[in-house]
């Protein structure tokens, strides 16, 4: 009967009726896989850095020289080649191999028939901002310095950067005594940057109105370069008179 169908529909077992299923949590991460992941992220990262850096460095220290060249043929403008040299308490060598201690480091410019032009040496000093390098020119016959350039300076803008701007400052290096005493020892006098328009001697540099401490750096940084080198470069410079073929 229908009533019969009916009860009995409604006495069937509940596990015959739709149940519906929990979702099953994520299983977490072992610490181990983790780890590991990161370690091969880590060495593809530094493989692409080292990468990158041995792919740029060739180029890096090619345009380095060539900023370096630029810079030594406008201190000594009658430069067509240069060859990098050494200054040690034992004489003057080429350079390359390990550096002996004590060692100045100069470059020996040349014109184009092979003769020595001059010599380019770097110098550096605290200035207004940060430390001041410069690159000057030396002639052996005047112990003179006939150029100055500017290798790396972060000095004040329109301030200290008169420095390769200024004419007056620039003529400073014209011809700028830097003679050895009589046993050639060390400078004859120490050359320093003196306030604008003392200037009565010279191995001194007229100083730039509003940039003292940038001149001064100059100064220093010629003074202390020179006293190093030349007392060592001077009494050997006829062994580069001639450029080695």
């Amino acid at each position: 009967r229908r009533e019969d169908a009916e009860e009995a529909l409604l006495q069937e077992p509940a596990e015959t009726m739709s149940t519906p299923i929990a979702p099953t949590p994520p299983q977490a991460t072992p610490a181990t896989s983790l780890l590991k992941t990161l370690g091969l992220v880590s060495t593809v990262c530094g493989l692409i850095i080292v990468g990158a850096y041995q792919g740029t460095y060739d180029a890096a220290a090619a345009n380095r020289r060539l900023a370096l060249e630029r810079t030594v043929f406008k201190v000594i403008p009658a430069a067509k080649s240069m060859a990098e040299w050494q200054a040690t308490p034992q004489g003057i060598r080429p350079a390359g191999g390990e550096t002996v201690p004590g060692a100045v480091k100069f470059y020996a410019a040349y014109d184009a028939e092979g003769r020595l032009a001059g010599i380019a040496a770097e110098g550096a000093a605290k200035g207004y901002a940060d430390t001041v390098r410069i690159l000057y020119g030396y002639a052996p016959d005047c112990q003179c310095i006939t150029g100055f350039g500017l290798v790396a300076s972060k000095e004040t803008p329109g301030i200290g950067d008169k420095i390769v701007t200024d004419q007056a400052f620039l003529a400073n290096f014209e011809a700028l005594d830097v003679k050895l005493n009589a046993e050639l020892s060390a400078l004859a006098n120490e050359v320093k940057a003196v306030k604008h328009g003392t200037k009565s001697n010279p191995w001194q540099i007229d100083a730039i109105a509003g940039a003292t401490v940038t001149s001064r750096a100059v100064g220093k940084a010629i003074n202390d370069s020179a006293q190093l080198l030349l007392p060592k470069l001077l009494p050997q410079i006829e062994q580069l008179r001639k450029k080695e073929s």
